[in-house]
């Protein structure tokens, strides 16, 4: 048996900021990892599916060459091999980036490759050896979801941990689940020559719950490929391909890319041995908050903890379990951050502050901007589509949250949730200068709106975007 002061469970992200917190304090803990190193991030998700989309939309702009004068569109083809090789290339430099700065810099004996399990409160078993700890970490991160009829198809199915690994694309894709995952991919290999077909079981995509801007996302997105929505899609084998089928819908395909969601790597923990009490999902009781597990000296954080699996997310989640596994058995309870979620679609998914669906309408204005012919820059850049809605407390008049689909809007919903962040009041808001010509006009619009929506006419001032000197 070893005994050590701390356990990581996970080199993901907030295992790794887990690690660099406890680093600056101690050289008595042990790092366990099952498969590959990297993070989810930089191995399978956020990056390699970046670069998949940017040669995609590079080689999207032909369409519009005629709008700005250009000729020759007809002759600009795509390398699906090449765009996949350039997203693997970059895959390996990102994950050789993060193992070079964190899990290759550790002491012989502190990096453990295998899957854990407890087998005893603060006692883990792996590769055969019993490991005592005084505090644990658990940063497991998650896996893809695939339903278990579906595994007979894993010859022709993918998930996003999968789809980047393959030489080139099928000619047809059926793409199940469109939340942002799926809604970036198939977006993407639409772009690159596939022939996409969507299907979700819920109405609304892209993780929105306004329903002005899913609509509008709905329309937008069904310009690249088939959307269909409500119903839970079917698999049936056929000597050519699969055939994807709802009661309105039978296409068939050359392959299926499962985006259902993930699922958190905790079923394989043992934790009841730990003397945990799990939910009916499998999942112990934490504080999101502190990241602790009941009153123990266990830590919940990233993807595995299912709270917001992403990865700003997990680095704070994992900073929260590492300072608080160091102060144990004091525990500090953290403010979370203004929620933050980004669809990299073209044109953008935003939306961030508190959902919609779960506001009390009562108490709440909300206002949509339509981009159309209504923005000059987006005009000129003939990115003129899209639609803003933002929502504010009638009461505080406090900027609340908001959702939209356009152009460039993993910038604008950073800078709005910063407001939110800072507790700004619509009329401060009002006070923020723009420029012209510029995209942000538009947020100036729909804040302006919001303004007149919010406060009454009393409240009102003549000039609300002028400052008072007194």
């Amino acid at each position: 048996m070893r005994n050590v002061k701390y356990v990581i469970l996970g080199a993901g992200t907030s295992g790794l900021t887990a690690l660099s917190t406890i680093q600056k304090e101690t050289d008595d803990f042990v790092m366990i990892n099952g498969g590959a190193y990297g993070t989810t991030c930089a191995r399978v998700g956020c990056m390699p599916s970046k670069a998949l989309i940017q040669s995609a939309n590079v080689f999207h702009k032909r369409h519009h060459f005629e709008e700005f004068g250009i000729q020759g569109a007809e002759s600009i083809s795509v390398d699906v091999e090449a765009v996949l090789n350039r997203v693997r290339r970059l895959r390996d430099r990102f994950t050789g980036g993060v193992k070079s700065g964190t899990t290759e810099n550790l002491k012989e004996g502190q990096l453990i490759s295998g899957y854990a399990k407890f087998v005893g409160e603060n006692q883990l078993e792996v590769n055969g050896e019993i490991i005592q700890a005084e505090r644990v970490i658990i940063a497991t991160g998650s896996r893809p979801v695939v339903p278990a009829p579906w595994e007979a198809f894993s010859d022709v199915l993918y998930t996003s941990d999968e789809i980047f690994e393959q030489p080139t694309l099928p000619k047809r894709v059926a793409v199940i689940g469109l939340g942002i995952i799926g809604l970036e991919l198939g977006q993407a290999i639409s772009r690159l020559g596939v022939e996409v077909t969507g299907f979700e079981l819920a109405e609304k995509i892209g993780g929105l719950s306004v329903p002005e801007v899913n609509a509008k996302a709905i329309e937008l997105m069904s310009n690249e490929f088939t959307i269909h929505l409500g119903e839970a899609a079917q698999l049936e084998r056929t000597a050519t391909g699969v055939i994807v089928k709802t009661s309105k819908a039978s296409v068939e395909v050359d392959a299926v890319l499962a985006s259902l969601g993930r699922r958190p790597n905790i079923d394989k923990l043992g934790l009841e041995n730990a003397g945990i009490t799990l939910d009916e999902r499998g999942m112990p009781k934490f504080n999101v908050h502190t990241s602790q597990i009941e009153d123990k000296p266990l830590f919940i954080a990233g993807d595995v903890n299912v709270f917001r699996p992403i990865l700003h997310e997990a680095g704070y989640e994992g900073k929260m379990a590492g300072l608080n596994a160091i102060s144990y058995p004091e525990i500090s309870a953290y403010k979370r951050k203004t929620p933050l979620g980004i669809a990299f679609t073209d044109p953008d998914i935003g939306f961030f502050g508190q959902s919609y669906r779960d506001l009390d309408h009562e108490n709440v204005a909300k206002v949509t901007f339509n981009l159309e012919r209504n923005n000059g820059r987006a005009i000129v850049m003939h990115e003129d589509h899209g639609l803003i809605c933002l929502f504010a407390d009638k009461s505080t008049k406090q900027l609340l949250g908001g959702e939209m689909v356009m152009p460039h809007a993993e910038h604008f919903t950073h800078l709005l949730n910063w407001a939110v962040e800072q507790e700004m009041t619509v009329a401060q808001l009002m006070r923020m200068p723009f420029y012209h010509p510029v995209l942000e006009e538009a947020i100036q619009s729909a804040i302006r709106s919001l303004y007149f929506a919010i406060y009454s006419e009393a409240e009102q001032t003549a000039a609300p975007e002028l400052t008072l000197i007194s």
